[in-house]
């Protein structure tokens, strides 16, 4: 039941979080607690902002979208009507579905790497807010945990080490760059 509701937060964008926290439980903030744990295992509660469905507009070859996932899923095809349709929709999860029924252009299999680097490398030198949270993970390890069997950009499940985590690594790699330019 818990996977369940886990992956229908991450569809909708809700936080998951909100399904274990007692009424109780301290607030906590990314603005407020710097990491010092070694691995930030999943992009969840306060660390949302690093996944791909955390709203922030993004500027992807003269279109704006509302999260760096609508970005990368109309990056997908070539054809600028099919890309502002992507960044029409509401939801960071539709647009995830509407970029899997695009007809891919040709050489997305080398590109998509580079699409998501410079959409991630856009959502934090453009957001002072979500660079400082990213500089306050510190040196944690970023890994991005699922529980739907993405193993090229992420770890699945959470914390078994199986996956490519090519997001966190991309992550990671902004992060230098960013405290490199201070």
């Amino acid at each position: 039941m818990r996977n369940w509701l886990i992956a229908f937060c991450v569809i909708t964008g809700l936080p998951a979080h909100i399904l274990a926290a007692p009424a109780t439980a301290p607030a906590t903030t990314a603005s407020t607690t710097q990491s010092s744990t070694n691995k930030i295992p999943e992009f969840q509660g306060e660390f949302r902002f690093l996944s791909n469905f955390f709203p922030a507009e993004i500027v992807y070859e003269g279109i704006t979208y509302p999260t760096s996932e609508h970005a990368y899923q109309a990056a997908k095809t070539l054809d600028p009507a099919e890309r502002k349709k992507i960044a029409a929709l509401k939801t960071p999860a539709e647009a995830k579905t509407a970029g899997r029924a695009l007809k891919y252009r040709d050489d997305w299999d080398s590109a998509k790497f580079k699409v998501m680097e410079d959409v991630v490398r856009y959502k934090f030198m453009h957001h002072d807010d979500l660079r400082a949270k990213l500089l306050a993970t510190g040196d944690a390890t970023l890994e991005e945990g699922n529980i739907w069997n993405d193993q090229i950009w992420g770890i699945s499940p959470p914390n078994s080490g199986q996956g490519d985590n090519r997001l966190g690594k991309i992550l990671m790699k902004i992060r230098d760059e960013l405290r490199a330019a201070k």
